[in-house]
This record gives structure tokens, C-alpha cells and sequence, in this order.
């Protein structure tokens, strides 16, 4: 039996509960490019990484697809499937050979139903996840635009072999990124080229003072 890690939504789980779904996982190996799930999809599992690296991406309204991020072996993922059936709203691939693990929702169901004691430590998991997207909603409500593109445009970078290469996005899709308007992204952009933070073109965006962007990344100014 393969144990789940203790980590994300599962960092403060009870040795009971991880017990419980290390018991109840089965080893998923998937090849490079292979979809696990598809944005949409009816979510019934949950999922954590033991090789390999998986690629979060989900399709924009302009019909094209934005990778999110990229995740690596001990994350957790998929957790809100243990609450409820609801579609996936991204897709998951591996971005090379990895291995996951799956526990299902309606076996962990029926383990909950013989040892309820185990539903107290879902609870207290469900009700911190939803305290950790509240934070989320939070940031993106109350942080000024410019900070939410800095730290994004720092996080894609990150994601990238070369954090120094071109971001290849384009202000339409960045401003999907952070919940603002094209003109506003376009706008601050604009600020910033001409304070030799970003070069920007029809070929993406690239970083040319990185320090700068952090520093506001890291700011909470209004």
C-alpha cells in the first residue's frame, strides 16, 4: 500500500483519514501527453502525484488553451470531487511518464459510512479548503490589477525551462488570468515598458527587471 502524502489538502488530515485512503488508492501510470481528466468532465476522485510532472491547463473563452500551472510529486489535487460530482473545471495531462494515485469518491463514502468518526476529519478538511479559496476570492477582489498580473506573470514564468524566455500570451489571454479588462492589462503594460520593467510584442510578453516585479508582487498597496 502506497501511502498518500501529507501535503495540501491533506496536510492536516488525521493518520486515520490517510490511512483510510492510502487503503482505498489504486496506481494510475500515465505516459507522456496522456489526459487524466478533461476540463468539464464529472469529477468522482481524488488524486495525488508520485512521479512525474502533470500540466494544468483549462480552455479560454477565445477557445484556446492556457496552461495554469504544472505540479509535481506529493501534491494533492481533485478534492472538492470528494464533496461533490461536479464537472472538472480544468484538464489535466501529464506533461511527462508520471504516476498518480486514485481514491474514489464512492469508496471513500462507503469506508465513511462503516467508521463515521472519519467524516469529523472531512469536515474540518472541506471547511479549511473553503477558508483557503476564500483567500483566493479575496486577492482577486482586493488586490489592485497590477499586483495580481505581476505575481501571475512571475508564476508563468516560473513554469517555464527558461524563467527569462518570452511569455507567450497574449493581453487578452493575461487579462482572462487575472480577471481584469484587455484595456487594463494593456494599460499598466504599458507603464511598465516604459519603466523598462517588460518588453511586450505580438509574440508575448518578456521580463526584463525581475527584482521590480517582485517587489510589487509582494506589495499589498491600494
Amino acid at each position: 500500500m502506497t501511502a498518500f502524502p501529507n501535503s495540501g489538502f491533506l496536510s492536516e488530515a488525521s493518520d486515520g483519514l490517510r490511512e483510510m485512503l492510502s487503503a482505498q488508492a489504486t496506481d494510475i501510470s500515465l505516459s507522456q501527453g496522456e489526459i487524466l481528466f478533461e476540463q468539464g468532465d464529472e469529477g468522482d476522485s481524488l488524486f495525488a502525484i508520485l512521479e512525474g510532472t502533470l500540466e494544468v491547463s483549462f480552455l479560454a473563452m477565445s477557445g484556446r488553451k492556457l496552461t495554469l500551472t504544472l505540479m509535481r510529486p506529493g501534491e494533492v489535487f481533485g478534492e472538492i470531487a470528494l464533496f461533490d460530482n461536479g464537472p472538472r473545471t480544468a484538464t489535466i495531462a501529464a506533461a511527462e511518464q508520471s504516476r498518480v494515485l486514485r481514491v474514489r469518491r464512492n469508496d471513500v463514502m462507503n469506508q465513511i459510512r462503516q467508521q463515521p468518526d472519519l467524516a469529523v476529519d472531512m469536515i474540518r478538511l472541506a471547511g479549511l479548503r473553503m477558508r483557503w479559496m476564500g483567500l483566493q476570492l479575496n486577492e482577486q477582489v482586493f488586490l489592485p490589477m497590477p499586483i495580481r498580473l505581476a505575481r501571475k506573470l512571475l508564476h508563468l514564468s516560473s513554469l517555464q525551462d527558461d524563467p527569462a524566455a518570452r511569455i507567450t500570451l497574449s493581453q487578452s489571454e493575461l487579462a482572462e488570468f487575472v480577471g481584469a479588462t484587455r484595456e487594463a492589462v494593456s494599460k499598466t503594460i504599458s507603464i511598465w515598458k516604459r519603466d523598462n520593467m517588460v518588453e511586450a510584442s505580438r509574440g508575448g510578453l518578456l521580463i526584463q527587471d525581475f527584482e521590480a516585479l517582485r517587489e510589487l508582487a509582494d506589495s499589498d498597496l491600494i
